[in-house]
């Protein structure tokens, strides 16, 4: 895979993508993003819908066909899931830096 512009990923990128593992609309994904984040981070909806069009031309999400007109719903693709895998990746590499809270030159 090529590398991209928009990695290494945003946290609100990353919580993004991870809340797109299932199928949700925008609101959805604002309140699910709030839950995993546990409070932390709460996406306005202009910053939500800015990284959804960014995320849409990388083809890391798309749109799923419903009945509901008054609803978008988006889902993660495999070069989504694919982008995910390399950012646990790098910052599993990151984590592994330290060491009961010391950094590691060992590693």
């Amino acid at each position: 895979m090529r590398r991209h512009t928009l990695l290494p990923l945003t946290e609100t990128m990353h919580y993004i993508l991870l809340a797109l593992r299932e199928p949700l609309h925008g609101y959805a994904i604002m309140q699910k993003v709030e839950v995993m984040s546990k409070g932390q981070v709460r996406i306005a909806a202009g910053t939500l819908y800015g990284a959804i069009e960014n995320l849409l031309k990388s083809k890391w999400i798309v749109l799923v066909p419903t009945d509901d007109s008054r609803r978008k719903v988006y889902r993660l693709t495999s070069e989504g899931l694919e982008i995910l895998r390399i950012e646990q990746e790098r910052l599993s590499h990151i984590l592994s830096l330290y060491e009961g809270g010391e950094y590691n030159e060992e590693v």
